[in-house]
């Protein structure tokens, strides 16, 4: 595409002012993935995309409507700004849409300062393929490995720009490297498997391929002889590379548009207790080099640091503007939202207060229980809090790991396991959400 995206967006926005909308924003993505997939030391399947997509929302009154394409071509718009139209004079009024205020919108909107964008020209996919494979030969390299079920690599390129009747325009770019491998020991019902990945976004951050691959086949090689725990109320640590999955239905629960919806198990919360004391989560959208990080949200505002737990008391909600103002609050920038869809509440980097204890330390700590290194399925009520979701890991004996898990069910109540967590200190700070392992005590294993 050689049209600026800023002229697209411009395009549909005075399109739109022309067919009668009030207000209107538009946001078009330019974008470019490649995947390359490896097995048995050869290609086996490899993909490229790109293109661009455009989304529009128009406001007539109090009547929204949003439609998208993927065709920029000047008859397809003035079919989106007319469609757009005639689907918001018949939507129902909603008396909380509406554009930012002028006075509201970011006046610094560089986002190179966040190095979201690496320089460096898109890899060869031969290059992908190579990493790939080398990830594969090095967790073939381990004598307990059968198979690698799949070594992959990845990368991808995006521009986007946000324009808006209220006067805001601006974008950015974004690329992002990846690399994952899966392993499996064994052979029949005895197969067991593991993983390891790395996502950046510069190449020069990204780790070893042969790295990856020895991980992921170490981890399935520690998974042999995997066997269901024996039911009953024990210590479980979640580690690390799960661990964020605890902390996000807490995020959940305190999003803005759960709560203007009356619902969530925190929805009485605020201004209470929902963490030990000590323990904060940070919202912090500017950090460098990490791929959810935004100098302005997807309705113009800045995005600031903030605290959404401090000190464990519950401080706000997750909020955009139309659900602000449902609450009679202010909007706290952290709108979200793709071409086909409006801006909705959603966060950017968070983090999760460390303890001053390894993983090891904890493990020495719990005496006897389980350590959840794989989490599937999720029965969570949205009202109550109540969790129950299969996971497998590693049984702890006296302090020491014993034999591998699997097959079990772990469950309580969100609410009382958030303050009965204990945290290690081995979160990895270049992750979006940096959240370290969690020891919670007293939670229910079915098991044999």
């Amino acid at each position: 595409m050689t049209q600026p995206l800023s002229d697209l967006t411009h395009q549909l926005l005075d399109m739109a002012r022309k067919a009668g909308a009030d207000q209107a924003d538009a946001i078009a993505v330019d974008g470019t993935s490649v995947s390359i997939d490896v097995r048995a030391g050869a290609l086996e399947h490899a993909e490229r995309a790109e293109g661009v997509d455009i989304g529009l929302r128009v406001l007539v009154g109090q009547r929204q409507a949003n439609v998208s394409s993927s065709d920029t071509k000047p008859d397809t718009l003035r079919q989106m700004v007319e469609r757009a139209i005639a689907m918001a004079n018949e939507a129902p009024e909603d008396p909380h849409a509406g554009l930012a205020d002028p006075s509201q919108l970011a006046t610094m909107t560089d986002n190179s300062m966040l190095e979201l964008h690496d320089p460096s020209a898109e890899p060869d996919p031969a290059d992908l393929q190579a990493e790939a494979a080398r990830a594969e030969a090095a967790a073939l390299e381990n004598k307990g490995i059968s198979q690698v079920q799949s070594a992959s690599a990845g990368y991808s390129s995006s521009r986007v720009h946000l324009s808006a009747s209220n006067g805001f325009s601006a974008g950015y770019a974004r690329t992002s490297r990846g690399l994952s491998c899966v392993a499996i020991s064994g052979t029949g019902a005895d197969m067991e498997r593991d993983y390891d990945y790395d996502s950046r976004i510069f190449q020069s951050d990204m780790r070893d391929a042969a790295e990856i691959g020895r991980i992921a086949a170490a981890r399935a090689v520690e998974r042999v002889g995997a066997r269901k725990p024996k039911t009953g109320a024990y210590p479980v640590l979640f580690d690390e590379r799960i661990s964020s999955s605890l902390i996000g239905h807490l995020l959940q629960a305190v999003n803005g548009a759960t709560i203007a919806r009356g619902s969530g198990w925190l929805r009485d919360a605020l201004g209470e207790q929902i963490l030990p004391n000590g323990m904060s989560i940070i919202e912090d959208p500017h950090r460098i080099r990490t791929a959810s990080s935004r100098m302005f949200d997807a309705e113009g505002l800045a995005t600031a640091r903030r605290a959404i737990v401090d000190d464990g008391v519950l401080t706000g909600w997750t909020l955009d503007l139309a659900n602000a103002r449902k609450l009679g609050m202010q909007s706290t920038a952290n709108a979200a939202r793709g071409t086909s869809s409006p801006p909705s509440p959603s966060l950017s980097n968070i983090a999760l207060t460390q303890g001053d204890k390894s993983r090891a330390d904890l493990i020495a700590q719990m005496g006897t229980g389980l350590l959840v290194t794989s989490m599937i399925g999720s029965t969570i009520n949205p009202n109550t809090g109540d969790y129950s979701r299969g996971a497998s890991g590693f049984w702890i004996e006296n302090g020491e790991i014993t034999h591998a898990i699997n097959e079990c069910t772990v469950a309580g109540n969100l609410r009382d396991m958030l303050m009965r967590m204990t945290p290690a200190n081995d979160a990895r700070a270049h992750l979006s959400h940096v959240v370290p392992s969690l020891l919670v005590e007293g939670l229910t294993l079915a098991g044999d």
